[in-house]
């Protein structure tokens, strides 16, 4: 695993965008149909919009028709940390990322095999490093 990224959210804010700080470092959510990636067909590497750690393959990617980015799987399993979420009077496990702690999305059980689990990511908190 690679060594955690910290910094203040001063430091975050002058980094990030002020849509990618409301999503990464606040857990908003981008309106579905909007982002870069939701139905992108592109062949890559999926990396942390926040620190740039790789996240998922555009292999593990599929058309979930929710209108975001879904993968049925990370690249490794400690790429991504899963933690609960109770916000919005919903029961969901949010995902983030393991190095520098950036909300990504969240991930739910109703998705295709191999896994049967719909990784349901914010296009503004990825960047696709294209296959050459």
């Amino acid at each position: 695993m690679a060594e955690t990224i910290n910094k203040s959210e001063e430091q975050w804010k002058e980094i990030l965008s002020r849509d990618q700080y409301i999503v990464l470092r606040q857990k908003g959510t981008e309106a579905p149909f909007t982002g870069k990636y939701y139905a992108n067909k592109e062949k890559g590497i999926y990396r942390c919009a926040a620190c740039g750690q790789e996240l998922f393959s555009s292999d593990a990617k599929y058309d979930s028709g929710t209108g975001w980015p879904s993968f049925f799987e990370p690249l490794s399993e400690d790429k991504v940390t899963l933690k609960p979420d109770h916000s919005h009077f919903m029961e969901r496990t949010e995902v983030v990322c393991s190095r520098c702690g950036s909300h990504l999305g969240h991930v739910f059980d109703d998705g295709p095999a191999p896994t049967g689990k719909r990784y349901c990511m914010n296009s503004i908190s990825l960047d696709l490093k294209k296959e050459e």
